[in-house]
């Protein structure tokens, strides 16, 4: 099976050094230096309290399904899901690389990087365990 072409994210200067880092294969996530909640996706004010005083913070790349589906009418079949941070986020992504009808809520996955197609890496997540 071919794999599905990722479109490039339209990038602003609220999300440049998270594509960036992903291009570097790295998962930053936010975090607010008032209140200490993290939080994903990016932006410059806290989602909790609304404080502009947010900060990079690499994460782990290690989290576990949340909940998820698998599209499977789609020319190439694919899965989304929400996956819940080691860092505490959750963040809504593809699982790729492994056999959708593995996929549980719970299953470790850990972060890997798609190349776009005509921008930066993104990243996704695939089991824990399966090869890179």
């Amino acid at each position: 099976m071919s794999e599905r072409k990722v479109p490039a994210p339209e990038l602003n200067p609220e999300i440049e050094a998270y594509f960036a880092a992903a291009d570097e294969g790295r998962l930053l996530i936010k975090a607010c230096t008032n209140c200490g909640e993290a939080f994903h996706y990016p932006r410059a004010l806290c989602p909790f309290c609304r404080s502009e005083r947010t900060e990079w913070r690499e994460a782990s790349g290690k989290g576990e399904i949340y909940s998820f589906t698998v599209l499977r009418r789609a020319p190439i079949p694919y899965a989304v899901a929400s996956v819940q941070l080691a860092e505490g986020p959750r963040m809504i992504t593809n699982i790729v690389d492994c056999d959708f009808d593995s996929l549980r809520c719970g299953l470790p996955v850990r972060v890997v990087f798609k190349p776009s197609e005509s921008g930066p890496a993104v990243p996704m997540f695939t089991p824990e365990g399966e090869p890179a």
